[in-house]
């Protein structure tokens, strides 16, 4: 998403960017269903201004919108815990229920998932 922010800057950009985000993905989505492959999105989190007022816990929310969001099966969000450790939950699934796991990420992505989509914010 960064290239997509650098090169559509600004509101008047968004919607334009948005489409290009979106033509991109179904690409991405056309090659994972012919080879059979697995396609990890990582994407960038920015502070949610608004959030503060209500009394949200993570103030944080992913760049990309509703485009990305829809364009992913599981979506994860990864945070650094004590030491080495690594935290994932689970946000989104249709599968699987809102939970979190301490471990490498080597160790995540290979034990819990075969063949999905994976938005990572």
């Amino acid at each position: 998403i960064a290239l997509f922010r650098t090169d559509y800057a600004g509101r008047g950009e968004l919607a334009e960017r948005q489409q290009k985000l979106n033509i991109m993905l179904n690409r991405l989505t056309k090659i994972s269903e012919e080879f059979n492959v697995a396609v990890y999105i990582t994407n960038q989190v920015q502070a949610d201004p608004g959030s503060n007022m209500m009394f949200v816990s993570d103030p944080r929310k992913p760049i990309g919108g509703h485009v990305l969001a829809h364009a992913s099966t599981i979506r994860l969000y990864l945070r650094k815990g004590r030491g080495d450790e690594r935290i994932a939950k689970i946000y989104d699934s249709p599968d699987m229920p809102e939970a979190e796991a301490r471990k490498s990420i080597e160790f995540l992505i290979s034990s819990m998932f075969d063949y999905i989509y994976i938005y990572i914010y």
